[in-house]
């Protein structure tokens, strides 16, 4: 099979929906309504190990878990170390990776200590300093949570566990670019990753909820943040990652970008729900794309499935006006997820104004860059994998 995709990756959500907040943008929560057979979701030793068993026996020598919510927390350190061993037993020799997407608020010296111990990768959520974070990352009973997340980045940076900065972009959030930049920077958060938020209002109209940030706030947004990381490196700063600029490179240099959004189809990794459900995006977990269960299937299959070969080609249905814009090849119309929370958009990606506003910006710093790269790469073939390395080079 031409398009056959392999098993690198597969997301988890153990705990399903369940979360011990309420934040004012979350999207999953609601997903709950699928299994209102029961009040509280977990995963059962039984699914985790099936689970493990299918990815090591069907993946290659590299193989990610992400472990996701809801909050994954919520099942304890117990099953995670559960985990662990499940890997080593089915492991194979093979090169594995865990990462956990927290919300941080369970988080202690215990934790702190496993994570680290085994290597784990955090993606915090946290969205800025006190003020930004707490506008919209609340308790169910309002109460504000950046102390008591902010005591646990601590409590991570003292054990040395590998913390990346989550950071969603809100209607309120995009006026602070700089400062929340350097927020991060102040808190030694090396790697950040910044997520624009689109979801339908809950009124009963199909159109984007006020927190959402507009296109064009967030096109200033990553321009101002763009801005900052660029005279970080000319200034001799210490070097900060964001994940979406440093995954442009790629584009101006011919390669595929690591991030599913950027590329030409989507659907590359498989979401696992808390009983074995899979889906075919952990932003689409709906009765619509659930593609199987791990009991009844193997993953691999379910991957490769028509239904998931139709989910991934479903990125590719836009307005010809958009193959034929000049900045295509770096976006291909964006994640799927943002043309369908606003009917406003008709269809037409939400964040194009957004992306064009930062590639018209920043086109030249990707094009001087890439000809550093593919002029070092010529001299050196053997660094051809070494895609990052223009970086250093065209900034010293």
């Amino acid at each position: 099979m031409s398009n056959f995709k392999p098993l690198n990756s597969v997301l988890v959500k153990p705990a399903g929906p369940d979360c011990n907040l309420n934040c004012t943008y979350c999207f999953y929560l609601e997903k709950s309504e699928l299994y209102s057979d029961v009040k509280t979701h977990r995963m059962g030793s039984e699914t985790l190990e099936t689970l493990i068993r299918q990815v090591m026996a069907q993946s290659g020598t590299h193989i990610t878990f992400t472990w996701q919510g809801g909050e994954p927390t919520l099942m304890g350190i117990d099953f995670y170390k559960n985990v662990i061993e499940l890997q080593k037993k089915y492991g194979q020799g093979k090169v594995v990776g865990n990462g956990l997407q927290t919300n941080g608020m369970l988080l202690d010296e215990k934790w702190a200590a496993f994570l680290a111990e085994h290597n784990f990768l955090v993606g915090l959520s946290i969205d800025g300093p006190k003020h930004v974070h707490d506008h919209y990352r609340k308790l169910s009973n309002g109460n504000p949570t950046w102390e008591r997340v902010h005591q646990s980045l601590s409590v991570l940076n003292k054990h040395g566990v590998a913390v990346n900065a989550m950071s969603c972009v809100t209607s309120y959030s995009s006026e602070y670019a700089e400062e929340i930049y350097n927020f991060f920077k102040s808190e030694g958060f090396e790697w950040m990753q910044f997520i624009p938020i689109v979801e339908t209002s809950r009124n009963g109209k199909k159109y984007a909820a006020d927190f959402s940030v507009r296109a064009d706030d967030y096109g200033y947004f990553l321009i101002d943040l763009f801005d900052l990381w660029v005279n970080d490196f000319v200034n001799g700063e210490p070097t900060t990652h964001i994940r979406e600029f440093e995954s442009l490179f790629f584009t101006y240099v011919g390669m595929q970008p690591p991030e599913c959004y950027m590329q030409p189809e989507c659907g590359t990794y498989p979401t696992v729900e808390h009983n074995g459900d899979v889906y075919a995006c952990d932003f689409f977990v709906e009765e619509k794309w659930k593609l199987g269960n791990i009991h009844q299937s193997n993953l691999i299959d379910l991957l490769n499935s028509q239904k998931q070969q139709r989910f991934g080609k479903m990125k590719a249905v836009l307005p010809a006006k958009c193959k034929r814009c000049s900045w295509y090849r770096h976006c291909f119309g964006g994640c799927t997820k943002d043309r369908v929370k606003d009917i406003r958009d008709s269809g037409m990606p939400r964040f194009c104004l957004s992306t064009k506003m930062l590639l018209e910006h920043a086109d030249s710093f990707y094009k001087e860059l890439a000809q550093k790269w593919h002029d070092k790469q010529n001299r050196n073939p053997l660094d051809s994998y070494k895609t990052y390395n223009a970086f250093g080079d065209f900034m010293k």
